[in-house]
């Protein structure tokens, strides 16, 4: 795919919002020297929405055991932007959710199918990359997590 960042990239610096409207530089994301994921979806997404609710079913569990952060980063664009934050609220999400109206991030990793998710490690490096939902595929993305721990 053309304009996708390859593993072990950085961050790229793009300027979004968060659902409360405050500014946050794409390339300042961090969770304290440990891994998250970042999870690009959309309000109208239903495999996004599902991938969603199963690692809010583990999360609490997962935050305990690895100290991973989940940041979300909806791709709904300005006419929908409004739906995101009755639809986090809705699920009960505990995430970071951030709001890519113009495309900016999803373009600057070269992404063509959501749910995508990736997992960036402690210094900030783009080390996993996975994108559509199954079932079952949280626990994929936890193990991923467990062994970059290990390291």
């Amino acid at each position: 795919m053309v304009g996708t960042l390859p593993l072990n990239a950085q961050l790229p610096k793009k300027t979004l919002k968060d659902i409360n409207g405050k500014s946050v530089r794409t390339d300042t994301i961090s969770n304290k020297g440990k891994p998250f994921f970042i999870d690009f979806f959309a309000t109208w997404c239903k495999p996004c929405n599902r991938e969603l609710d199963a690692i809010s079913e583990v999360y609490e569990d997962w935050q305990k055991e690895t100290g991973v952060k989940l940041v979300a980063v909806s791709i709904d664009q300005a006419q929908n932007i409004n739906k995101v934050k009755p639809l986090v609220d809705n699920h009960g999400w505990d995430y970071d959710v951030l709001l890519d109206p113009n495309g900016d991030l999803k373009r600057a990793f070269g992404i063509q199918v959501i749910p995508y998710v990736m997992i960036v490690d402690g210094k900030g490096n783009i080390v996993y990359k996975h994108q559509g939902y199954t079932d079952g595929v949280e626990e994929e993305l936890i193990d991923k997590v467990r062994e970059l721990l290990k390291q």
